[in-house]
Formats: C-alpha cells, sequence, structure tokens
C-alpha cells in the first residue's frame, strides 16, 4: 500500500529533476554570454564579472517578483521554460549577429542577459511552492536548493571541457535550449489534464522545439555568415578548440591567421615580424645552440631558426595542440612555415608556457618569446617578473632572450611595462621595434645573462628578405614621443596592472 510520504516523494521528484536541468541552463547561458563577450571584446575578468553581476541581480529580480504569481504554477513554470527555451537557446546567434551585423553589440549584450537572469530567478522559488505543496516547506526549500546547486556545478563542468570544444557558442546556445524546451514539454505531458489552455501550450512548445532544431541543423551556416560578417577576407578555416577560436583567411596572395578573433599573422608582411623576433637575438651567440621558442605554434619563428645550421635542438611549448597540428597539415600554413615542424630537431611540447618553465629543469643558450599580447589573465602571467625570473633560470650563463612586446606607439606604456618587469627580473634589456604594415609598429625587448652587448654588435648572419647589419641597428632607435621607460610601472602576478593598461590603449584605436 503507498503511504502518504511516498506519494509526496514520487510527486515531487518530476520537478526536483526540472529544477537541476534548469539549473545547467541557467548557468551554460550565463557562461555563453560572459563567453562571447571575452571572445569579441577582451578583457575575460572583467567580461564575465559585468555578466555574474548583472545576471544575478536580474535573478533577484525575477525571484522578487515570483511572489506575485498566485496561481497555475505549473503551467507558468511551462511558460517560463518555453521563454527560456527561445531566448536562452537564441543568444549565442544573437549576441554574434549584433556585433557582425547590428553594431550594437553592449545593448544587446545587457538586455538578454536581464532578460535571461529575470527568467532564471523565476525558477527556484516557482519549484520550491510546486515541492513544497507536497511537502514541508523545509524539506521543499532544502531538496530543490541541492537540486539547482548540482546542476550548476555539471553545467559549469560541462561547458569549457565538453560543450564549447565540441559544439561552439551558437549550437551550445540552440542545445540547451532544448534542455529548456524538454521540461516545458516533459510537464506538460505529466499534467496536461489539470492544465489550462492546453492546445495554446502545446502548439507554443512544438513551435519553440521546431525553430531550435532548425538552429541546429542550420548552424554550419549561421556560423559561415557571420564570419563573413567578422573578417575581412574569405574564411577558409575555422575551428574551435578547447582554448581558443582558429580562424585562416584568404584574400589573393594574402593568408591571415587569427586566434580568437586576434590577427597572428598576414603573409604579406610576416617576414618582418619574424625575422626581427629572431635574428638579432641568434646573431648575437655563436658555436651550437639550443633554443627554447614560448608560443609560435604557427611554425614561422621555428622556420627562421632553421637557417642557423649551428641548432642542435629547439623545443617549441605551444598550449594548444589544434594549433601546432594545423601547422604542420594546413597548405596554406606550411607554404610559410616551409614544414619546419618536420626537422628532427624539432620538439613539441603542448603545455601552458608558464608551467613548462615552472616545472622543467632544462636549459638554453636562446629562448624566444613568442607569444599574444596580454589581454586576458591567463596571458598576463606570461608577462609578469616572476615568469621572466623562470625564463632567466632556463637560460645558460652566457643566454640571450628576445620578447614580443605588443605596440610601443599604440600601447606605448604596455610596452615599457613589459621592458621594466624584463630588466626586474634580471636581465640586461634592449628594447626595440619595428614596423609591419598590418600591425603597426611593432616592439620587442632583448635580454642578455652574463653579458651586455651593443646594437652595432648584430651581424645578420643568415639569408633575410628584411634585415641587413644596418637595418637591425636601427631597430634600437626610438622617436621622442614615445613614453619613456622611467614613468613605466613593473608588471606581477599580485599587481597585474598590465591588463588594463593594455585595454585603456587599445580602446583609443578601436
Amino acid at each position: 500500500m503507498e503511504t502518504k510520504g511516498n506519494r509526496n516523494f514520487s510527486n515531487k521528484i518530476p520537478f526536483l529533476t526540472c529544477a537541476f536541468v534548469v539549473a545547467i541552463a541557467s548557468i551554460v547561458y550565463e557562461l555563453i554570454i560572459g563567453g562571447i563577450s571575452s571572445y569579441l571584446l577582451g578583457n575575460s575578468v572583467y567580461q564575465f564579472s559585468i555578466t555574474i553581476g548583472l545576471f544575478m541581480t536580474s535573478m533577484g529580480l525575477g525571484s522578487l517578483f515570483s511572489k506575485y504569481i498566485e496561481e497555475d504554477l505549473i503551467f507558468k513554470f511551462m511558460l517560463i521554460e518555453v521563454a527560456l527555451a527561445l531566448i536562452g537557446g537564441s543568444c549565442g546567434l544573437i549576441l554574434f549577429y549584433s556585433y557582425a551585423v547590428l553594431n550594437s553589440y553592449l545593448p544587446i549584450m545587457f538586455l538578454l542577459t536581464v532578460i535571461i537572469g529575470t527568467l532564471t530567478g523565476f525558477e527556484l522559488p516557482l519549484v520550491t511552492r510546486i515541492v513544497g505543496s507536497f511537502n514541508q516547506l523545509k524539506d521543499a526549500l532544502a531538496n530543490a536548493t541541492a537540486a539547482d546547486y548540482i546542476g550548476g556545478l555539471i553545467g559549469s563542468i560541462a561547458f569549457p571541457i565538453l560543450l564549447l570544444p565540441r559544439l561552439g557558442f551558437i549550437k551550445t546556445s540552440y542545445i540547451i535550449g532544448i534542455l529548456n524546451i524538454i521540461v516545458a514539454a516533459y510537464l506538460f505531458i505529466k499534467y496536461k489534464g489539470n492544465l489550462r489552455k492546453n492546445k495554446m501550450i502545446f502548439i507554443v512548445i512544438m513551435l519553440v522545439i521546431v525553430i531550435l532544431m532548425i538552429g541546429v541543423f542550420t548552424v554550419d551556416d549561421t556560423e559561415a555568415f557571420l564570419e563573413r560578417k567578422l573578417y575581412r577576407d574569405k574564411v577558409v578555416f575555422s575551428s574551435q578548440t578547447e582554448y581558443q577560436k582558429i580562424v585562416i583567411t584568404e584574400d589573393r596572395d594574402d593568408i591571415r591567421l587569427f586566434l580568437n578573433g586576434n590577427i597572428q599573422f598576414s603573409s604579406k608582411d610576416e617576414y618582418r615580424y619574424h625575422e626581427s623576433l629572431v635574428h638579432p637575438a641568434l646573431s648575437l651567440l655563436d658555436g651550437d645552440k639550443k633554443i627554447l621558442i614560448l608560443g609560435g605554434g604557427d611554425g614561422l619563428a621555428i622556420r627562421e631558426v632553421l637557417k642557423y645550421s649551428d641548432i642542435q635542438e629547439i623545443d617549441l611549448v605551444d598550449l594548444d595542440k589544434s594549433v601546432t597540428d594545423l601547422a604542420k597539415t594546413s597548405e596554406y600554413l606550411l607554404k610559410f612555415n616551409q614544414d619546419s615542424f618536420s626537422d628532427k630537431r624539432v620538439k613539441i611540447i603542448n603545455q601552458d608556457a608558464y608551467q613548462y618553465l615552472e616545472t622543467s629543469k632544462k636549459k638554453y643558450d636562446v629562448i624566444l618569446v613568442d607569444l599574444p599580447d596580454p589581454n586576458n589573465e591567463s596571458l598576463n602571467k606570461l608577462y609578469t617578473v616572476t615568469f621572466y625570473r623562470f625564463v632567466y633560470e632556463h637560460l645558460n650563463d652566457q643566454g640571450i632572450m628576445a620578447a614580443q612586446s605588443t605596440s610601443p606607439y599604440f600601447a606605448a606604456e604596455c610596452f615599457w611595462i613589459i621592458h621594466n618587469t624584463i630588466k626586474e627580473a634580471g636581465f640586461y634589456t634592449r628594447p626595440y621595434h619595428v614596423y609591419i604594415p598590418s600591425f603597426g609598429d611593432w616592439g620587442f625587448n632583448i635580454g642578455t645573462k652574463g653579458f651586455r652587448f651593443n646594437p652595432a654588435d648584430i651581424k645578420i648572419k643568415v639569408a633575410t628578405k628584411f634585415l641587413t647589419d644596418q637595418q637591425a641597428e636601427n631597430l634600437f632607435v626610438f622617436g621622442q614621443d614615445i613614453l619613456n621607460e622611467k614613468t613605466a610601472d613593473i608588471n606581477t602576478l599580485i599587481r597585474p596592472i598590465l591588463i588594463r593598461t593594455y585595454y585603456n590603449a587599445w580602446e583609443e584605436y578601436n
């Protein structure tokens, strides 16, 4: 014989399950909005802070307004799930479209976050009240909250590990929207006998399911359309990895590589960058050399290093295996890196550069730091005193480092912060810069260990397209309009001043 307790348990299970599922959806929507904002606008801590703060405030409003729902709780909960399925499920598309086509990203992002957050805020109070009708309030609140928190944990783990790398932002939002509509459909099937307006809710549920399924099956065409709007040239390769979005574009004889929307090179002038990064440093050392390259997963820096006959080995550390694999297989990259990864002296290590230096004991004669600009927190640590001290410790007694250091013209204070940070790590440091048409005036720093040098000492020993002895010496000459190093501060792990300085600088030119 079924007891009252068993009946209560069986009645509340569907709603606790729904609370679990919708919690997964809500946290993923939050991560999608924050992730897209970081991808398009940069500065991930800032973007996620704004998104989370606005989302949580909106959830508070939704929770507050939920007290005015007096009757038909199950029916109204279903309507909320339908609305979340449609709006949340489309949020990836809406955000990219607003940026690429409408040029009005921030107002739409704020509005979307408020709507989704407010609707999400209704969910838990309604579930608690529904479950409370089957059980005591204290048990209902505890059970519903537990289901919500566990669902949030599952969603926060699934998004970066499974959903984003495999599906991308837009398809993930569609799939999560389908979760919301499944909740609405499940409750409709279970309680349709007790609901008013059965036909209306059935039609609405089916319509939203059709919209989301169309979105899922046409997502490739949608992404192709949006990428044509986001990038000036024809997109010939696009892939979302665990770490970043990789895009290659082509315009006649100009091939460009983008990571998370940031240009990494243009085939028309990349030789200016890579010759300037590699040859001033290598020309200052004689004898057999062991080389470490941090970043440079496209293989272009290796191409320049391999011009020297006295290279013993090259270790390249790049976090994203997808980038180095692409550089070994893509016809667009192989043409310019000259299949540099196939050289037996080259070893690829797919690991975070900071972690590699922290754990490895290996020493090198030359370390080339070819990392992206410090436009997020994970990259900032690669521009700190601690990082450059690791580099210093991994150099032999007469070792040398060369590091890309952003633009001394467009982001002058950032450039000198990097310069002073390298100097603080113990290096004898000389800044230099080169004009690259696709980037503008671009900066580097050479740091030496155990010796000093004069730019006139640099004698280019290999074939180059751009650098000559005289040109190499001229790289170290700066105009008076660039900020003096004495006014710049030091970047550390505890006080990451470089990120905000970087965004303040580049916002003036966007």
